[in-house]
């Protein structure tokens, strides 16, 4: 959790250093963009979540990710699940998107996004280059909006959504 909370203090220094202080709202969003924004983001994370669940049932590089993830975050309780995706996703939006996308491009933020996702070994290359392809989503999603909520909603929902079940479902042929 010091992680995030760290990526959310850095992008508020960062933002504080380049005179943009608010972090959270680009200039020129719309009302209508403001409401929707949450509705937008909820609705990227079921795609995500079921494109994640699909590639459980039907891959098995996905399967192993699944069981490599099951091991490494171990037994979580559900206040664990929410606040890691509370933590990660509001410190990581406000990190890559609030502070660096401005200053760097979507580009070059997803990639720095993908670098943070490195999991300990190959298995976790697909995990990393999700990461990259969700923070040119993420990005586009906030130039498009104008601001972090629609983001952080889908950030958080995929989170939470995945980390309860891969912390919660056992696949066929999991050892008990």
């Amino acid at each position: 959790m010091g992680l995030y909370g760290a990526l959310g203090v850095a992008a508020v220094g960062i933002g504080y250093l380049r005179g943009q202080p608010n972090l959270v709202r680009l200039p020129g969003s719309t009302p209508l963009l403001l409401v929707l924004s949450p509705l937008i983001g909820f609705g990227v994370a079921l795609a995500v979540v079921f494109v994640s669940r699909l590639a459980v049932h039907r891959f098995d590089w996905a399967r192993q990710l699944h069981r490599s993830f099951r091991a490494l975050l171990g037994s979580l309780s559900g206040r664990d699940v929410l606040i890691l995706a509370l933590a990660s996703s509001i410190g990581e939006e406000l990190f890559f998107r609030g502070a660096l996308q401005p200053w760097l491009g979507v580009w070059a933020s997803a990639g720095v996004f993908a670098l943070l996702h490195i999991g300990p070994g190959l298995r976790y290359l697909p995990w990393t280059l999700s990461a990259f392809a969700m923070g040119l989503v993420f990005g586009e999603m906030f130039n498009i909006v104008g601001d972090l909520i629609g983001p952080i909603v889908a950030h958080f929902t995929i989170n939470y959504l995945n980390i309860n079940y891969i912390t919660r479902i056992e696949l066929p042929g999991d050892p008990t």
